[in-house]
């Protein structure tokens, strides 16, 4: 990381997750309504890349981007072709779409053209190379679809859920560890 993204680190770090969507919003990146945005969440450490054409994205209603998420706009491929006169003036787009209530896990890398349907989660380290239709889980490199939303809730259900969301992170180490002491035997 050079002294720029660094410096932009430090500073995008210190928002809140309102300011972060409004800088996001201000690099180009479209929301489904000002409404939207609200409910919208781009965690940091460090921040997610919109690339060099944030304008080509558009994130909808409750949204939560996660560290490291990449949205790659552009096919740099094309490079290798700009020395055939045919294709020495010209680049590859894609837009990207995000449907909402979608949630991208650490490192996810979303490519050029990509629709994401509602009700999706994406997993960390995902590369996502196709459309993904919604109320879809999907993992992998490249990424499929792994199951449907519900099973999804079925399967949180079953391992490790708790009611933690709102509690501190130490109120939550002290109600895991009373939950689950077996994790902390050594």
């Amino acid at each position: 990381m050079n002294k720029i993204e660094k410096c932009y680190y430090r500073l995008f770090y210190r928002f809140s997750y309102k300011m972060r969507v409004r800088i996001a919003r201000k690099l180009g990146v479209r929301f489904a309504a000002n409404e939207g945005e609200e409910r919208c969440n781009i965690l940091t450490n460090p921040f997610a890349v919109f690339g060099s054409e944030p304008y080509l994205i558009r994130l909808g209603k409750h949204v939560e981007i996660t560290k490291e998420v990449k949205f790659i706009t552009h096919d740099g491929g094309l490079w290798v072709l700009h020395d055939d006169p045919d294709f020495s003036d010209y680049d590859f787009f894609g837009p990207i779409t995000v449907g909402d209530n979608v949630f991208f896990g650490n490192g996810a890398i979303i490519l050029p053209g990509v629709t994401i349907g509602d009700n999706c989660v994406i997993g960390a380290g995902a590369i996502v190379t196709k459309d993904i239709p919604s109320n879809s889980v999907v993992a992998g490199i490249p990424a499929k679809v792994l199951g449907d939303i519900n099973g999804y809730k079925e399967k949180v259900k079953r391992n490790g859920t708790m009611k933690t969301n709102k509690l501190s992170a130490k109120e939550k180490e002290i109600a895991i560890k009373r939950e689950h002491p077996e994790w902390f035997e050594v």
